[in-house]
C-alpha cells in the first residue's frame, strides 16, 4: 500500500536548514525533488547509474569525515543496489546517512510496482546490514524523528519516508555531468 506523505514535503524536512550538508540525489525524481526545493552546489544529483546513488554517498562519505553526507533516493533505485547496504553497514561511516522516498513504484520506467509494495522493507534489510539506525516513516507524525535521525544521529543510518505516488511537476538539476562534478568539488573544496 503506497504512502500518504507527499514527497515534495519530505524533501523539504530534509533539507530545511541544511548548512554544509552534503546531498546525492538519487536518479529522477529524488534529483528533482531536491532541486526543486533548492538547486545547491552541495547537491550531487545523479543522471543514470540507477542503484549507485547509496555507494556514491559511501564513498563521499569516507572522504569528507568531518561532513554530513545524505543520499536522498527512491526505493527503486535502493532495490537495485540492496548489496551496497551490507558494504555500508560494514564500513560505518557516522556521517552517512540514507533518506528513501517511498512511493512503491519504479517511476522512471512506468510506475510498475517495487517490491516494497509487496513486503520488502528497506529499514529492516538496512537494520540487518548493520545501520546503526533504521526507521520507516508512514505519518506526518512520523517525519520529525526520522528526518532527526538521518540529520543529526551517527550513522550510517536510514529513513524511509512512505510517499504517495503522485508525479509532481519536473524540476530538473543541471543536466552537464563533468559540470556537476567539477561544481561539486569545488564546493568541497577539494
Amino acid at each position: 500500500m503506497s504512502g500518504i506523505l507527499n514527497r515534495r514535503d519530505v524533501t523539504a524536512a530534509l533539507l530545511a536548514d541544511r548548512g554544509d550538508l552534503l546531498v546525492i540525489g538519487g536518479l529522477g525524481a529524488p534529483s528533482w525533488d531536491i532541486t526543486a526545493i533548492g538547486d545547491n552546489d552541495l547537491n550531487f544529483p545523479l543522471w543514470g547509474a540507477m542503484g549507485g546513488a547509496a555507494m556514491i554517498g559511501l564513498g563521499v562519505a569516507l572522504a569528507q569525515p568531518e561532513r554530513r553526507v545524505l543520499v536522498v533516493t527512491g526505493d527503486g533505485e535502493q532495490l537495485m543496489g540492496l548489496t551496497a547496504l551490507s558494504t555500508i553497514g560494514s564500513a560505518g561511516a557516522t556521517n552517512l546517512a540514507i533518506a528513501v522516498l517511498d512511493n512503491e513504484r519504479y517511476g522512471e520506467t512506468g510506475m510498475q510496482a517495487t517490491t516494497t509494495a509487496t513486503g520488502t522493507d528497506l529499514a529492516a534489510v538496512a537494520a540487518g546490514c548493520g545501520f546503526a539506525g533504521a526507521v520507516t516513516a508512514r505519518a506526518e507524525s512520523d517525519i520529525d524523528g526520522a528526518v532527526d535521525l538521518v540529520r543529526n544521529q551517527p550513522g550510517p543510518t536510514m529513513a524511509v519516508f512512505k510517499v504517495n505516488a503522485d508525479v509532481p511537476e519536473q524540476v530538473v538539476p543541471p543536466r552537464d555531468g563533468p559540470y556537476l562534478v567539477e561544481r561539486f568539488r569545488t564546493a568541497l573544496g577539494v
